[in-house]
């Protein structure tokens, strides 16, 4: 039987948050594994830098889009658009900016500030913490579906901006890059790299 993903494992949950018949429905939820499976899958997850030339079935492409639409915002002002770079032209255009790493997929993440929820107090914009939470759902979902991703930071937003016009009044705040893992590819060597728990929290 193949192991469900973490999407489906939601849908699971939601039937049996609503079908009255269930008379122990913690039981039920239990069933599903559901922590153990989201601890394994941070854990496991790592910055991909290398992709086979496999193309990247469409499904899995609108799930991971779908995720990325669940993901919560401020106040659900949702200031964020997503765009699924795939086809051969849109490809072809990123990579005259930046090669990420000849992904067969990248998915950038635009925000726009003025839609987003505004903090009273200091006047803090929630555009570019949203679209972070965006791009942290995108890269779970896409792990959680077998591929290996990574969030790309280094790039110049001018260009982007200039070979995609689409993306106008959008601030692209990430790439995220998808694909199939290729054979060398692996976590680096930082991965485990991780601070102590009593030195990275405080319980007060």
């Amino acid at each position: 039987m193949a192991k469900k993903s973490f999407l489906d494992k939601l849908s699971d949950l939601t039937k049996i948050q609503h079908r009255a018949a269930f008379t122990n429905v913690d039981k039920h939820i239990s069933q599903l594994n559901f922590e153990t499976h989201f601890a394994e899958l941070a854990a496991a997850r790592y910055s991909c830098r290398s992709f086979s030339d496999r193309e990247l079935n469409p499904d899995k492409v609108n799930k991971i889009l779908d995720v990325a639409r669940l993901a919560p915002t401020a106040a659900n002002r949702q200031p964020v658009h997503v765009w699924a770079v795939t086809g051969a032209d849109a490809l072809e255009r990123l990579h005259k900016v930046h090669a990420a790493f000849n992904a067969p997929a990248v998915f950038m993440i635009g925000a726009k500030a003025d839609e987003a929820w505004i903090r009273g107090y200091d006047n803090k914009n929630g555009a570019e913490t949203d679209a972070a939470i965006v791009a942290t759902h995108i890269m779970l979902e896409a792990a959680d579906l077998g591929l290996g991703n990574i969030w790309i930071g280094s790039y110049d937003p001018a260009k982007i901006a200039d070979v995609f016009p689409e993306t106008a009044g959008y601030e692209i705040t990430a790439l995220i890059a998808v694909g199939h893992p290729a054979d060398d590819a692996g976590p680096g060597p930082k991965h485990e790299a991780r601070k102590a728990l009593g030195e990275f929290a405080t319980v007060l």
